[in-house]
């Protein structure tokens, strides 16, 4: 089998995995560094093509894996939809417990749930968004 499909597969096989192990971003770049050692498989021993790969994962990896975490660290400015109501102030409108309630998110009305099972929130309560779980806010004070 030539080396070239080799590092095909190895590609193919590490991509996999980076799309089944989410949130790590660490295959990926791997995956990318099989393509360099590919190339020279054409020219060079096999020695020489496991040394492009080494090279190429490790420049993959401090290059790309700090650009991924810094996305997945998104600040709270950035995010969109419902992600960007959590950590936000609401006010209770409605007594507010683990059955329900209404409260008030940046001018908007929400159903609302108390985030933990004992605590009730009479109205006019500052609370702070813990979670939405659908169009549910799930707060505590």
């Amino acid at each position: 089998m030539p080396a070239w499909v080799i590092w095909a597969i190895l590609a193919v096989l590490l991509a996999l995995g980076e799309l089944a192990t989410p949130g790590l971003f660490f295959l990926g770049p791997v995956a990318l560094a099989t393509l360099p050692a590919l190339i020279v498989s054409f020219f060079a021993p096999a020695w020489v093509q496991v040394l492009v790969f080494i090279a190429s994962a490790l420049a993959s990896l401090a290059i790309l894996r700090p650009i991924a975490r810094a996305h997945l660290k998104m600040p709270a400015i950035t995010r969109t939809g419902t992600a960007a109501l959590i950590g936000a102030r609401a006010l209770v409108l409605e007594r507010v417990d683990v059955n329900g309630g209404r409260v008030r998110i940046g001018g908007e009305e929400w159903s609302a749930r108390a985030y933990m099972e004992d605590q009730v929130l009479e109205p006019g309560t500052r609370v702070e968004v813990a979670k939405i779980e659908g169009a549910t806010a799930l707060v505590y004070e």
